[in-house]
This record gives structure tokens, sequence and C-alpha cells, in this order.
């Protein structure tokens, strides 16, 4: 469960080159496009460019490198030719890399065109959900804080989180101990201590939080067909707080108006 300091250095890289991976597909994604080429274009990119593994492929017999999961789908969605991205689709891409035998996690929303306000709204308090659990992690806290401020930021805005699925430990294997709810008790839980690496990745619902599975076997809607989100970091404990192994790096933004800026404290363009 912790991480030796050569360990992170190794995961570290890991993260980097997953966040250059969402780089990539900032342009990518767009309207026309399927999510099966989303898929080959993201193993293409990890294989030749970064010269590292797609670490879901094969992972429990999983066929894809990538989980699509557009508007109520709310994880495990697996691409398709049929599924191509239209005007006002929000798509999460959830990705896993490997590189120096350690494994990087981190998903993405991404609005495509003209977005509905009430879908734009879901997708950037489930963002703004993801940092208040972000924020919670030092040593000495408890899982239970991580949990509880997710819970109380989507619950105030009106939200409903789903239950069934979780934050989890990584490294070597893909999901290791702990479990990292997005619900909870603050004080309660493990306590966090240095060293420890695990995701946080809350998936919100604007309606109930009740989900059901379909006859893939993977892919998970929403029982209401409300629309849901999720974004995911891998995040390390370290001496004084947390360092975000996943974090894309700025070159460009649109100030006040840039999701990551708002919430990182950057304020220049």
């Amino acid at each position: 469960m912790i991480k030796t300091a050569a360990q992170l250095a190794v995961m570290r890289e890991s993260g980097r080159l997953l966040a250059q991976v969402f780089t990539m597909l900032d342009g990518f994604v767009v309207a026309g496009r399927s999510t099966l080429e989303l898929d080959a274009a993201v193993e293409a990119f990890i294989r030749n460019d970064l010269k590292a593994r797609p670490a879901s492929l094969g992972q429990y017999d999983y066929p894809f490198c990538i989980n699509t999961s557009i508007n109520e789908v709310v994880c495990h969605g697996m691409p398709s030719a049929k599924d191509v991205l239209k005007d006002g689709d929000i798509i999460n891409i959830d990705i896993t890399l490997e590189r120096g035998g350690f494994i990087a996690d981190s998903s993405k929303m991404y609005m495509i065109g003209n977005v509905a306000p009430k879908a734009q709204r879901l997708v950037e308090k489930t963002f703004e959900a993801m940092w208040a659990g972000i924020r919670q992690v030092r040593p000495g806290a408890r899982l239970g804080d991580i949990g509880h401020a997710i819970q109380s930021h989507a619950q105030a805005n009106g939200y409903s989180v789903v239950r069934e699925y979780c934050g989890h430990g990584i490294g070597r294997e893909m999901h290791e101990e702990p479990q990292v709810l997005h619900f909870g008790r603050p004080g309660t839980g493990l306590e966090l201590r240095e060293g420890m690496v695990f995701t946080i990745e809350p998936m919100l619902n604007q309606g109930s939080a009740k989900v059901r599975d379909l006859k893939d076997g993977w892919t998970v809607v929403t029982k209401d067909n409300s629309l849901s989100a999720q974004w995911e970091h891998t995040v390390a404990v370290t001496a004084d707080g947390f360092e975000v192994l996943t974090l894309q790096q700025v070159r460009s933004c649109v100030g006040a108006a840039c999701l990551r800026c708002r919430h990182l404290g950057f304020r220049t363009g």
C-alpha cells in the first residue's frame, strides 16, 4: 500500500505520460468521430509515441484500451463503431497506462459542441466534487473525509453519488487497497499515510443514484436514464498534502472559464 520514493518516481512518470494522452485527445474528441476511432487513436499514441502499454486492454478480459461513457452511461462504456459523437453529447473517457511496471489511471469529461446548460453544470460540479475530495488528502486525514467532501458538494448542488463504484489503490496492479468511497462520514475510515497512492473518481447523476448493467457485461447506465458525469485522477499522499500524478500541463486556457485553472488557483489566460 505504501510506495517508496523510487516507486513514486516511476508512478509519476506513468502519470505524466497518461496526461499527455488526454492532451492529444483534446483536439481529437469531436462530433462525427466514433468511440472506436478514439480507442484506436489512444492505443496508437500510447504504444508508438509514448512507448508505454495501454493497461486496460486485456485487464479482466476487457477488449479495448479505453472506456467511453456517453450521456446516461455511468462507467465502463465500450468503444463501438456505431457510437458516433454528436452535438450536445457529454462523454467520459477513462484511460490507464503502464510504464516501468506501474500503472496510472485517469478520466476526463468532454463536452461536444453545443451542450445544454444543465449538462454543462453537471460536468462542472462533478469536477468540483473530485477536487473537493482531493483537497482532503494529507497524512493523518481519513478516507471518510474524502468521501464526505465529495458527497456534501454533490448533494448541495442537487446531484446523487453513485455508490456501486469507487476509487482504489493503484501501483503495480490497477486495483489495490484501499477502496476510496465517494461518500462517507468525516473522521472515519483508514488513516492516510505518506506514500499511499489511489484514485479519486466520483460519478454523479442528475437523477437517482441507482444504476443498471447492460447485457454486454460491462456498460453501466443510470436506471432512470438521467445524465451522469465522472472525473478521475491518480493521487499520491505526500509529507504535507497531496500530489496529483495525472495532472495535465497548462499551455493555454480561457482564464476564469477554465475549470482546471479555476480550481488550482491559476488566473492567467
